[in-house]
């Protein structure tokens, strides 16, 4: 399984994507807007790997001037039913279909661990202006919180994967330290039923490309779990939103 391949996995998915992922806090906008020193009303944005448009149209509502880059057919064809009004080109970060100094800011919400930093990082220097931001963040959930963290560990059970302690900066470690990124975490919450929580963690790419028994019995069991913490059947989530902000 290679990267290209798992991040493409989201295809098969894209309409639950869009149903069920988590968006972003107003406050996440401000927070870029500090950091880039600049409004984003009037700005020309780029949002690349834009997915079904979830940061896409915050930028919108903003004023920002947005085009939209995403790989995925099936991710762009989500995209165009809640965003027809913006424009959208089949790309991605490693080889971006923008020209050169054309954008303000370049944003990649949930994107850039996806792409090959030896040809992101050139890619995003070529389109921005002189004075351009490039703008990266990532929403995770708060694993301070017991029930998440207690989560967090099953799932990193089912998938293998390193069992230490969460590492509450770890969006920020191997950001290319040559662009001098300027940081920022965000928390925030959202109340949704537990099927929203359930079809959520079900449109996570290391699920897409499990296979359907082994996600069912996972999730199966997860329902259970959480009945138990939430009778009502709503979930109460809550994220952490890291920011990273280089002016270039």
């Amino acid at each position: 399984m290679t990267i290209t391949s798992q991040a493409r996995s989201f295809d098969k998915a894209a309409a639950s994507y869009a149903a069920n992922r988590p968006s972003y806090p107003p406050a996440l906008l401000d927070a870029l807007e500090e950091l880039a020193n600049r409004p984003l009303n009037g700005a020309r944005v780029a949002d690349i790997g834009a997915g079904t448009g979830l940061a896409t149209a915050l930028l919108h509502d903003r004023g920002a001037q947005v085009i939209a880059v995403e790989p995925g057919a099936g991710m762009a064809s989500q995209f165009c039913l809640r965003l027809p009004e913006v424009p959208l080109v089949l790309g991605d970060g490693n080889n971006l279909p923008l020209a050169s100094e054309s954008v303000d800011v370049l944003t990649y919400a949930q994107a850039w661990h996806w792409t090959d930093r030896r040809k992101s990082v050139p890619e995003a220097l070529r389109v921005l202006r002189p004075g351009g931001a490039l703008a990266l963040w990532w929403n995770d959930s708060d694993s301070t919180v017991a029930w998440i963290a207690d989560q967090d560990a099953r799932l990193r059970r089912l998938f293998d994967a390193d069992d230490s302690e969460p590492d509450p900066l770890a969006r920020f470690r191997g950001l290319p330290p040559e662009l001098g990124f300027t940081t920022r975490q965000v928390s925030w919450a959202r109340s949704v039923p537990l099927d929203t929580h359930i079809a959520n963690l079900a449109s996570y790419s290391d699920f897409l490309v499990l296979g359907e028994k082994a996600t069912k019995a996972f999730l199966d069991a997860e329902r259970d779990l959480l009945t138990g913490i939430f009778p009502n059947g709503t979930v109460e989530e809550r994220y952490v939103v890291s920011l990273a902000v280089a002016r270039c």
